[in-house]
């Protein structure tokens, strides 16, 4: 178990003051919220970079800040690993440079980091870039390097900003793999700032909402979105479901694979994966992409109709937000439909429907933790 992190902090700002309290011993911890909620000075307090913070934040028994009794640990002494949100490597440098400057900080703390470079080099597939200049890097590969650096700085505590808000569509879906084997491989825990639904169900364990400054929720992140009063906070992002699967095969345009860890789950046609049969997958679906039915619609364009049950019908504003179970080994399903459908269909729970998924409305993402 990682040691806990306490955090305790009083921070004025511009439109309001944080003021959060909180304590973790999960191996992620995401901290979710619009721009502008106190996300970003929240890490910053922590890695000691907000001198007006006060409070107490300790990591086990290290203690880290203690404003009554005038204690402040300076940011090279917290040995805390930042990934900012611009990853700000060092230009003059190529990537082992790079890497090599966090080695040395680790170093010139007393960490011992002895094989940290080779396996940072190894879960992030950098030996291909070793050599190059990080001004020719793409923003996944940055993204990379920044990450690589933090952690051969030997770091007790990992702190990512935003790690893919940069990145389009596609780059995220390459580099979110590297962020499951950081949190595979390397035994320390991870404070995480998102405000992307997709990105905190696939890497934490916890989630705390904020909002102005102030926690308003907290909890498993899938349950803690659906909330009505966290639900609007991700609207421009949209609620996507994140479900584990398997593929079971693979054909010239799309795969076949299974809901859930295991083989029993219902199938699913999905975009083509370049996985072979077998392999761990994490499946994304946006909730308004999903469309339910009280029957098996015949001559129906969508591959996919999935049978479930109803668990949970809640409003939020204009829309309901419907939570389904589909296997008992898969997190349920939540779609986004409209009040007026919801009561035509009279949903409620226990109700037996179909879920109905576009393949094309499905994105895959690698899971390397996958059992």
């Amino acid at each position: 178990m990682n040691p806990p992190l306490h955090v305790q902090v009083r921070l004025p700002l511009d439109r309001f003051d944080l003021d959060v309290e909180f304590e973790t011993t999960h191996r992620v911890t995401g901290v979710f919220g619009v721009s502008g909620s106190g996300k970003t000075t929240l890490l910053e307090a922590v890695a000691g970079l907000r001198r007006g913070a006060r409070g107490r934040i300790r990591l086990g028994a290290a203690e880290w800040l203690d404003s009554e009794r005038r204690l402040r640990v300076p940011p090279e002494r917290r040995h805390v690993g930042y990934v900012p949100q611009d990853s700000l490597l060092f230009p003059h440098l190529d990537v082992l440079g790079n890497l090599n400057a966090g080695r040395g900080r680790a170093l010139r703390g007393e960490n011992q980091v002895e094989g940290t470079l080779e396996t940072v080099v190894r879960v992030l597939d950098l030996a291909p870039l070793l050599r190059r200049p990080v001004t020719t890097l793409s923003g996944g590969e940055r993204q990379r390097v920044a990450l690589g650096r933090a952690l051969c700085s030997g770091p007790r505590l990992l702190l990512l900003d935003e790690p893919l808000a940069s990145l389009d569509a596609g780059l995220r879906r390459k580099v979110l793999p590297f962020l499951h084997r950081v949190q595979a491989e390397f035994s320390l825990p991870i404070l995480l700032v998102s405000h992307n639904p997709v990105e905190v169900q696939a890497l934490c364990e916890d989630l705390i909402v904020l909002r102005e400054g102030r926690i308003i929720a907290r909890g498993e992140p899938r349950a803690v979105l659906t909330r009505p009063e966290v639900f609007p906070l991700a609207e421009h992002e949209g609620f996507e479901n994140m479900l584990p699967a398997r593929v079971i095969e693979s054909g010239p345009e799309t795969s076949r694979v299974t809901l859930g860890h295991g083989a029993e789950g219902p199938a699913l046609t999905v975009p083509r994966s370049t996985l072979p049969a077998g392999s761990p997958l994490l499946l994304s679906i946006p909730a308004d992409e999903i469309v339910l039915g009280l029957e098996h619609p015949p001559g129906l364009s969508a591959r996919n109709a999935v049978p479930a049950r109803v668990e949970q019908v809640q409003r939020v504003g204009a829309v309901c937000l419907v939570t389904a179970r589909v296997a008992p080994d898969t997190p349920p399903v939540v779609a986004e439909v409209t009040a007026d459908a919801t009561s035509e269909l009279h949903l409620v729970p226990g109700t037996e429907l179909f879920l109905l998924i576009k393949t094309t409305a499905v994105t895959l993402y690698e899971d390397p933790s996958g059992a």
